[in-house]
This record gives structure tokens, sequence and C-alpha cells, in this order.
């Protein structure tokens, strides 16, 4: 499973760096300085990604196979009640039709509390390394007086051309140091990221 950095998330870092307040004091006499970033860059070599993405990958990997024996159970369940079908009174198979449907829905009530409890641990591995980020950019603006640091990997794709001197990306870069990776908020369960397997199917009509 692979540690995501979400859009959200970027985009918090993108306009966190908007100083309104600094724009509004710039009178028309003065050059409103400007500077650049790719926050996509930035946070593929944030130190500390990596050991992120490598712990969420630990923590999460043996509850895929929690995951996959739910699903195989389930299409186990309904395999022998398609095999057996034909042979069922009415009554026996209003039955069994109920005990599958009860068993995909304590599937996917548990897959999707799993899935929760996954982002929120995905969130608390990225937020140091965010918050970071943020720290050293609002310097970085303060320090040379940058009114605005536009992100280039914003989705809107607005800057179509720019001094490539007032790319600030590699000195971002080189003032992160690393930080302490968010800690677990629930030991009891383990979460997982995986999708409901594509191989679980309906219950059967009744």
């Amino acid at each position: 499973m692979k540690l995501q950095v979400t859009q959200g998330l970027l985009t918090a870092v993108a306009l966190l760096f908007m100083a309104d307040a600094a724009i509004a004091q710039t009178s028309t006499a003065q050059t409103l300085r400007v500077a650049f970033v790719d926050s996509r860059v930035i946070m593929d070599r944030a130190p500390g990604r990596r050991e992120a993405e490598a712990l969420f990958q630990r923590e999460t990997a043996p509850f895929e196979a929690q995951v996959k024996a739910m699903s195989d159970s389930l299409n186990a369940m309904i395999a022998a009640y398609q095999k057996k079908e034909p042979a069922l009174n009415q009554a026996d198979k209003e039955k069994e039709q109920k005990t599958i449907r009860d068993k995909q829905a304590e599937y996917q009530e548990r897959t999707q509390k799993l899935q929760q409890q996954a982002q929120a641990r995905e969130t608390e591995l990225v937020q140091p390394i965010l918050d970071q980020v943020r720290k050293v950019l609002d310097e970085i603006r303060a320090e040379n007086g940058y009114a605005v640091v536009f992100d280039l990997s914003g989705a809107t794709g607005a800057i179509v051309a720019y001094d490539k001197n007032l790319d600030i990306t590699e000195r971002v870069i080189a003032r992160l140091k690393p930080v302490t990776l968010g800690t677990k908020t629930d030991t009891s369960k383990a979460p997982t990221g995986r999708p409901a397997p594509a191989g679980v199917r309906k219950p059967p009509a009744q």
C-alpha cells in the first residue's frame, strides 16, 4: 500500500502562503515580489516522506490478508449457495440468501471502518512534514519580502510561464529537516486502505 498525499493537503500547502496582508500593504509605487514552488517535488523529497511511507506500508500490509480472507469467505459462501440452490425449497433459499446479505453487510461495514482508520493514520504521518514545509515556506517568504508564493503544481494550470530564478523549491527542500512521525491513534485495530475486492459479488436476488 502506498502512502498518498491528497490533493486537499497539497492545496492547503499552496494556499497558506498567499500573503493577503502583505499584498494589501504593498503600494502601487512598489514592486510586488513573488516566488514559485513545486509542492509535488517538495513533498516527494521532504525528509521523512520515505520513512512515513514505509511505516504506513508495514502497519497496513498484514491486514491486506485479513480483507482478502473476508472476501474469499464471502465468495465461497455465495458459490456454495449457487451450487445447491436448485435443490432448495423456497424457505431454505430465503434463509440462506439472508445469511449471505448479512455477511456482505458485515464485510462492507468492516472494510469501511478500516479505510477510515487508514486515512486518519495517513494524515498523522504526513502532517508533521506538511507543518514543516509550511513553516519553512513562510520563513523564506518573510525573509525575502515575497508577497505571494505560488504553487506550480496547482490544479488550475493558470501559470503557463515564469522566471526560473523565482523558483524557490530547492531552497525550501534544503531547509527541511527530519521530522518525528505522527503517533498512531488506534493501536487495537490496524487500518487498511484496500478497497472492497472486485471478486465480491452481489447476493442472490430473492
